[in-house]
């Protein structure tokens, strides 16, 4: 399976592991971000449009060793699956993502047309970040999460494709007791808004990988991560 995303920091949390993951559970996997700091939807179109060679280009969870354009990466391979995604403090305003995406899933589809699309609903910020993006939502995680719910379901509709929640995870995940930082559990995010290193990053590609090929995920042991740990994260991202 190969796999491109058209992302940002985001899309690199949820990839760094997912190449390894998929390895664990007997998959064969390519992944491949298309990396921008920050990027939106009208950015990534102008890329496309403009064909700017700016995206740092990450194989396999790796750091990037080169610069490629959109359609250079496009062409590289024949790909499978291709993810598109809001940035962070925009992706619960559906507004933001049109016509740019429709746009971009339309120019996708005319170079890799037996590509399969997807949306990737990104998580909500911890109830403490200090992005600037937060006040778009009031600081209120529970109601940033609700509207980049609610913005990835009309997004996906948009363009026909289907939806990584990799927001639900990491909002259910955030209701149990070992992953609840306000009652003294585990935060999943490093910075208040990119997800942690260990956890965080581990259950994003978790919830990539079950989504992607619908597999039940088994692993006992990952980078020292905790293994009752692993298991509270599997059991969520296997019940979606």
């Amino acid at each position: 399976m190969n796999i491109l995303s058209i992302g940002n920091s985001f899309s690199t949390d949820a990839h760094r592991y997912l190449h390894r993951l998929a390895e664990l559970n007997g998959i064969e996997m390519k992944t491949v971000n298309l990396f921008i700091g920050g990027c939106d939807l009208e950015t990534h179109w102008k890329n496309a449009e403009e064909n700017n060679v700016c995206y740092d280009m990450e194989i396999n969870g790796n750091e990037a060793e080169n610069i490629i354009g959109i359609a250079q990466a496009l062409n590289s391979d024949k790909w499978d699956i291709i993810t598109l995604q809001q940035a962070s403090k925009l992706s619960g305003i559906f507004e933001s993502t049109e016509p740019y995406l429709t746009n971009l899933a339309q120019y996708v589809r005319k170079v890799q047309p037996q590509a399969k699309l997807y949306y990737h609903q990104t998580w909500a910020y911890e109830t403490d970040a200090q992005h600037t993006g937060f006040l778009n939502y009031g600081n209120d995680q529970n109601e940033m999460y609700r509207c980049i719910k609610e913005t990835a379901c009309k997004a996906a509709a948009n363009i026909k494709a289907e939806i990584i929640p990799a927001g639900d995870v990491i909002q259910l995940l955030r209701k149990t007791k070992e992953f609840d930082c306000s009652n003294g559990g585990i935060s999943l995010c490093r910075d208040g808004y990119h997800l942690s290193f260990d956890y965080g990053r581990f259950a994003a590609a978790a919830t990539w990988l079950r989504t992607l090929t619908k597999k039940e995920l088994i692993c006992q042991s990952f980078d020292g991560l905790d293994t009752e740990l692993i298991n509270v994260i599997l059991n969520t991202v296997n019940g979606i």
